[in-house]
Parts: C-alpha cells; structure tokens; sequence
C-alpha cells in the first residue's frame, strides 16, 4: 500500500463508471503521480452509497470498507443530516468509529485557488515543505 501525504489543498483526477453497462453509482477515479509528469496511474474505487435528492451532501465508500467520506457542498452540515448518514454506513458494514469531522472554512473565490499547476508543491512535500 502506497501513502502519499501532501501539503496541497487538493488533488485532480479522472472519475468514470466501473462498469459502463450498470446503473449503479460505482466509479472508478484515476489519479497521477506525481501530478505533474503522468506517468504512474493510481485508481480508486470510489461506491456512491447515498446522495440526497438535491445534490447537497452524499455518502461515500471503497467496497474493501476501509475509506468512507461524509461530503457536503456547504461549509457546515446539520448534526441531523451528518448522524443519518453515519447510520446508513453502519448498516452496510463500515466502521464509523474511525470518522473524523474536518473544520471547514469558506472556500476562496473563484479563480483564487492554488497558482502551482506545474507540481513543485508535490517536490516540496516530500521534504515537508
């Protein structure tokens, strides 16, 4: 198993059906490493397990069990909301006592986001830049 720890405050990738023929909300998402010489292609399996009917917040899981993202487009989730979806993981096998919540602050306007597009930062956090 590779980990990769990084000082950035995002990563692209290339998300696509597992399977094109099924209409379940299976992906597979494919990152490059490093990000800025594609060489080396790292893919994930990402299982939608839920998403609300307004597109606000979703439930999301590998099918080994062993990651599981609460998502929200707002900065801050109702503790109603955030409680049912843990439930919903625990239903299908997921231990949530490993769920952490992360502080979310306002995102920057549009266009303010990080200026490195050519991967110096992926250099400078291998040294703990």
């Amino acid at each position: 198993m590779f980990c990769y720890l990084f000082r950035r405050s995002y990563i692209e990738g290339t998300a696509y059906k597992a399977d094109p023929k099924s209409d379940q909300a299976k992906l597979k998402v494919k990152f490059y490493v490093p990000p800025f010489l594609p060489i080396i292609p790292v893919v994930g399996d990402y299982w939608v397990l839920f998403l609300d009917e307004e597109y606000q917040y979703a439930l999301i899981g590998q099918p080994s069990r062993k990651y599981l993202w609460i998502l929200c487009r707002q900065t801050h989730m109702d503790e109603e909301i955030y409680e049912m979806l843990v439930e919903k993981a625990k239903e299908v096998g997921y231990d949530v006592s490993k769920l952490r919540k992360t502080t979310q602050t306002d995102p920057p306007p549009e266009g303010e986001g990080p200026q490195d597009t050519k991967g110096i930062w992926w250099i400078k956090s291998i040294f703990g830049k």
